[in-house]
């Protein structure tokens, strides 16, 4: 039974903490090569026009394009699109400034892989409330 459970809280969408976007957990799963260190593996859907609140993830990020394209910047970097079939990383702590659907009327869709002690939070928000100017808007 406990099993199961489990399996039908893994099928539910989440919230992100960044704002702006529907999850939806994949899998997690414990590393049994790299000790105190888990992979969990979500899709990120965003609407047209749709974006994240700045952000840093306490763990690393293997992020690939599914569908659609995504302007994203880490701090340091200018703003790219990838497109469907692109993938970038984002290393521990990274400060993630902008991410979002670079079009205004069709979906984007990502898979995020995250390596990360268990229990830690996926995305952590910057505490200011107001989303990174995007110069390429």
């Amino acid at each position: 039974m406990r099993r199961l459970a489990w399996a039908w809280v893994l099928c539910l969408p989440l919230t992100t903490f960044a704002g702006g976007a529907s999850e939806h957990r994949l899998l997690d799963t414990p590393l049994a090569n790299a000790p105190g260190r888990q992979l969990t593996a979500i899709t990120v859907r965003y609407a047209p026009g749709e974006s994240s609140r700045a952000h840093r993830h306490p763990g690393a990020a293997f992020v690939y394009v599914l569908e659609g394209r995504v302007r994203s910047a880490l701090a340091g970097q200018r703003p790219r699109v990838y497109r469907a079939g692109e993938s970038w990383f984002e290393p521990p702590g990274a400060h993630h400034r902008i991410s979002a659907n670079a079009s205004d009327r069709e979906p984007a869709r990502l898979l995020v892989v995250f390596v990360a002690a268990p229990g830690a939070p996926l995305s952590v928000p910057e505490v200011s409330s107001d989303r990174p100017k995007d110069p390429a808007k």
